[in-house]
């Protein structure tokens, strides 16, 4: 069946048939302000009706990427548990710090090698980027550096992203953010977010391929970036 979600008005399927969401932290650290942020996620997740996959980097320990390891030996067991987790959902979230205004590398390196597998992963997935940091911009500079290699690989990276600025201080004792404003803000993004992933899963006619991965060799054909 179907259910409204609290800050749109699109339905989003609930149920056996409800949209499953990999919500990824993007920090390996037990403390990190990432994970609080990415429980929260999908908490809002769950709420709206689909199913959350919670995950951290720490369950996907993997070595620094190595083409003559891959030749050898080929991807890490790490790295094909968090593709087959990234396969398993219809969307993707990722919350991830800021490390001197990019992306973490134990980030990257796991987007380096789940990209290896073929079919590409990564591609026509919705995906959505939220950050927590102590700085005042909220880790939103390591967001815009992630859009890219994801971008590059076919990933349909939703527009607007959430910052968590100062988030040290951002978190109640039961986890919920302190400041209400946030707190709307972080159900709005998330829930029109999931209604967009909910119409590019459930609706075909809708869908429109804007990106196309030179490593895919997938018989779709090749499509404008820009349609009308």
């Amino acid at each position: 069946m179907t259910e409204p979600t609290e800050a749109t008005d699109v339905t989003v399927t609930v149920g056996p048939d409800a949209l499953r969401v990999l919500v990824l932290a993007g920090s390996s650290r037990a403390g990190s302000v990432n994970a609080r942020l990415a429980a929260l996620v999908a908490g809002q997740v769950e709420r709206s009706g689909a199913t959350a996959d919670l995950a951290r980097m720490r369950d996907f320990a993997m070595p620094a990427y190595d083409g003559d390891a891959e030749a050898d030996e080929g991807p890490p067991p790490a790295a094909a548990a968090l593709r087959e987790r990234l396969l398993a959902a219809q969307a993707l979230v990722i919350a991830s710090p800021e490390y001197n205004a990019s992306m973490p590398g134990v980030l990257k390196n796991a987007v380096d090698w789940v990209s290896r597998f073929r079919p590409q992963p990564f591609k026509d997935k919705q995906t959505l980027l939220v950050s927590a940091s102590p700085s005042m911009v909220g880790g939103n500079r390591g967001l815009w550096a992630l859009r890219v290699p994801l971008e590059h690989l076919g990933a349909r990276v939703y527009p607007d992203m959430f910052s968590l600025a100062m988030a040290h201080s951002a978190f109640r004792e039961d986890g919920e953010l302190v400041d209400e404003g946030l707190r709307e803000r972080l159900a709005a993004t998330v829930d029109s977010f999931l209604a967009l992933a909910e119409a590019d899963t459930r609706y075909l006619c809708l869908q429109r391929r804007w990106y196309e991965f030179l490593g895919d060799e997938s018989s779709a054909p090749i499509t404008q970036r820009a349609e009308d």
